[in-house]
């Protein structure tokens, strides 16, 4: 399990371009990560669109953020161009960030047991070190949520 203080675990994915993207690229900057079930669905939307909304304010407090959901990057670019968004997604297509993370679950669909994200966020400060994890988000007002924490890391 996871703990406050201790080296955030290391990834790398791809995003909507197909760029490859690593978490040790990020060093340097806050690192607000969030997982999320699926794009293109309303509690996803919502949070997405609330993330881009704020992230001039995160990026004034040195803060970026990314988004990982198991979707590949080709509904990561189709939901990013859809609702304008500006926050980087990036595709876990076999779950291994969101198992290092503990955002896995297993529920019942269809008469059959899938494994399914359950909506989390990180923050990581500029030296790669987990300081806040949030685990059940509502998705409405999160975006805000988070960066009231993030400005008391500054």
């Amino acid at each position: 399990m996871l703990q406050v203080n201790q080296p955030a675990p290391t990834f790398s994915l791809f995003n909507a371009d197909m760029e490859q993207i690593a978490l040790s690229q990020l060093h340097g900057k806050i690192v607000v990560l969030y997982f999320y079930p699926k794009d293109d669905t309303p509690g996803c939307t919502v949070e997405a669109i609330e993330f881009s909304d704020l992230e001039n304010e995160f990026a004034a407090h040195d803060a970026v953020i990314v988004g990982v959901s198991h979707d590949d990057c080709i509904s990561h670019g189709t939901f990013r161009d859809k609702h304008g968004l500006t926050v980087q997604l990036l595709a876990d297509e076999d779950h291994k960030a969101c198992e290092k993370y503990g955002v896995c679950h297993m529920r019942e669909k269809d008469g059959k047991m899938v494994k399914c994200v359950q909506r989390s966020t990180f923050i990581i400060n500029k030296t790669g070190v987990l300081k806040h994890m949030q685990y059940g988000v509502i998705p409405k007002g999160h975006a805000a949520e988070i960066l009231e924490i993030i400005k008391t890391l500054n």
